[in-house]
């Protein structure tokens, strides 16, 4: 993004000009303004008779505040701010002055000689880093999603079909002939939007846009939490990647970081020369695994801030969600600290009861202005009732990660199939806890880098065996409850860990076993879509059942998807490179049923055993029930079976 210079008259800054009124005020103390973005930060007014930019800072223990930029020459004296009342907020009017100006506060603290340049934590807009400045901005646009709007709570369901793409924009793909640089997010727009339809994906999750100054945090280390990061472009821009993928049906989820901030001297960090946003003592305002800083949750002020940031993100550019970072690390005081580096709560317990209350109130708003958008928790450990609704005691997101599920999955896919007999119950002990919340499955970033392996290179065996694994591994998330994600890269199967600096091995598509990985990826997608049993039932005892989950010997699951209506998917997983011949499995209804994916066809990439296309039920009992089907399971293969005589 390039700012525009914009020169005014040297005239000082006018305080009769204000955009808060006294509930403004009363409401932020309080802790319950949940829109500050409409009132702090700077703001363009286009009347004739005030035309110009208003700005609005909190900085209670400042001695004084003032605006500077390239408008005044970086003058750090000529136009000082008012302090409004006892709100600790300061604010001014600066005539002719319009979108493009580059500014940051200068903050005088009230205590010894602490001044510092500080950017505004409330700007639509910043300097493209390495530089720091905050930009004039106005963030009016003309949107065209109309359509997607009014429906998208039908997407946003959760009895919907929800596969999500996750995307990091630097690295998704760039421009080797121009010195490998960024697509822009209006380049970025029609090629996602191509890609992600073709794939059959319902919505995309972009890895934090919100603007952060070390590009190697991947956007988890964000200062400005109203403005999209100008690496990729202008607000507009961001706002038209939205636009375009709604136009074209896709979710778009955003990355948001509650948790913490780093600690860069133009950041909120000791903004007026105290602890403003942060907890003053290291025990609680210090993040160990991060070296960044701990948002202080009981404070009203700051409680306003962070909720006018979720909302600001559904509400002007539409997001259809938020994935919050790290939710683990704000419930537990103890988060990666040793004895004697914590304080625990008035209790005495370890629980972080400030941000458990903001998480909560956090929920509450969004649903009760959002109700067809979905939060998602990473929440890593067993805390209780994430996903449930805050009056049953709850956290009252909409869905959770499913960690667990992701980390023994893994685990599992990486043993020799020779030795997995001897870890089955690493794989089927999700089932015990599957409907404790509404589960997402995730196959995200974090698996693929740090040395971890790229999905297809954590697979065991030849070539051919860890394609083969890795279809097994994808299709096995299909067919289990729970919505789906997959990160970048793993819908073709990079063979690199994912790296930040450089594109997705796009070129691999041109090796036909890269390309007929993708083919799976999709046809997993539309049959997904499709069949209401694989996912109107998700979070619900009553769309899953095993037909069999101790075949310890053979390292073979079978198990059945339920639809509301009665819609019966049968699903098979053959862990080991044995092909099962003669493999008798009881199904609960007699007629033909369809196979309708084989993760072994040859168009996959596979050797080719199959059931050639379905099969009549035999009235021969096995499994506990009256009637079954004899099946070949396919070496390292998952099967899917419909139910096509009847509905059961």
């Amino acid at each position: 993004m390039t700012a525009k210079k914009t020169k005014t008259s040297p005239l000082l800054v006018r305080h009769d000009v204000s955009l808060l009124t006294d509930d403004d005020l009363y409401l932020f103390n309080e802790g319950n303004h949940y829109r500050l973005y409409h009132k702090l930060g700077a703001h363009v007014l286009k009347e004739k008779e005030a035309a110009g930019t208003y700005f609005a800072v909190w900085a209670p223990d400042a001695a004084q505040v003032w605006v500077t930029g390239d408008f005044n020459g970086w003058d750090k004296g000529s136009h000082p701010l008012a302090h409004r009342a006892q709100s600790g907020i300061w604010e001014g009017f600066i005539p002719g002055l319009g979108p493009g100006a580059l500014y940051k506060y200068h903050v005088a603290s009230k205590y010894g000689d602490y001044r510092v340049d500080k950017a505004d934590p409330f700007a639509f807009a910043f300097e493209g880093p390495p530089r720091t400045a905050s930009i004039v901005w106005d963030l009016d646009y003309a949107w065209e999603d109309g359509d997607w709007m009014a429906q998208r709570f039908r997407a946003n369901a959760l009895d919907a079909p929800q596969s999500v793409y996750e995307v990091h924009l630097g690295s998704w793909r760039r421009v080797p002939e121009e010195g490998d640089r960024f697509l822009t997010y209006r380049e970025l727009a029609p090629l996602l939007a191509e890609h992600v339809q073709r794939l059959g994906f319902t919505h995309v999750e972009f890895m934090p846009v919100m603007e952060h100054p070390f590009y190697g945090s991947w956007g988890y280390q964000t200062t400005g939490y109203f403005a999209p990061t100008s690496r990729y472009g202008a607000p507009q821009d961001f706002m038209f990647l939205v636009d375009y993928l709604h136009r074209h049906g896709i979710g778009v989820i955003l990355d948001w970081v509650p948790s913490h901030f780093p600690a860069d001297e133009h950041g909120p960090g000791f903004f007026d020369g105290t602890h403003l946003y942060e907890h003053a003592d290291p025990r609680k305002g210090f993040h160990p695994d991060w070296r960044s800083a701990i948002f202080n949750y009981g404070r009203n002020e700051v409680r306003c801030f962070l909720m006018s940031s979720a909302l600001f993100w559904l509400e002007r550019y539409h997001a259809d969600g938020l994935r919050v970072d790290a939710v683990a690390s704000m419930l537990y005081l103890d988060y990666s600290r040793e004895e004697g580096e914590w304080l625990p709560n008035q209790y005495g317990g370890r629980e972080d009861l400030e941000a458990i209350a903001f998480l909560r109130q956090f929920n509450t708003e969004i649903y009760k202005s959002y109700p067809d958008v979905q939060t998602a928790a990473e929440e890593s450990t067993d805390w209780p009732m994430v996903s449930r609704p805050i009056y049953v005691g709850g956290l009252g997101f909409g869905l959770k990660w499913d960690m667990g599920w992701m980390h023994d999955t893994l685990q599992y896919l990486a043993v020799d199939p020779v030795f997995r007999r001897y870890h089955h119950n690493t794989l089927t002990f999700r089932m015990l806890y599957a409907f404790q919340e509404n589960f997402l499955l995730p196959l995200s970033h974090d698996e693929v880098v740090y040395g971890k392996g790229s999905l297809l290179n954590k697979m065991p065996g030849d070539d051919w065996q860890k394609f083969a694994n890795l279809r097994l591994l994808l299709g096995y998330m299909y067919g289990q409850p729970g919505k789906k994600l997959l990160f970048m890269g793993g819908e073709f199967g990079q063979w690199s860990e994912w790296y930040h600096e450089a594109s997705l091995d796009w070129h691999l598509l041109n090796d036909p076993r890269h390309a007929a990985l993708q083919r799976w990826v999709e046809d997993l997608n539309r049959i997904y879509r499709q069949e209401a049993a694989l996912f109107t039932q998700d979070f619900t005892p009553g769309g899953f059942e095993w037909i069999d989950c101790n075949d310890v010997m053979q390292s073979v699951i079978t198990f059945l998807r339920k639809g509301r209506e009665g819609e019966l998917i049968l699903v098979a997983c053959n862990f080991t490179p044995m092909p099962r011949y003669n493999y008798r499995v009881g199904v609960p209804a007699g007629g033909f049923w369809q196979e309708i994916l084989n993760s072994d066809a040859f168009d996959y990439g596979g050797s080719g055993h199959g059931n050639l296309g379905g099969m009549e039920a035999a009235p021969i009992p096995c499994h506990g029930r009256l009637n079954s089907l004899n099946l070949t399971l396919p070496p390292l293969g998952v099967v899917f079976f419909k139910a096509e005589s009847r509905k059961a």
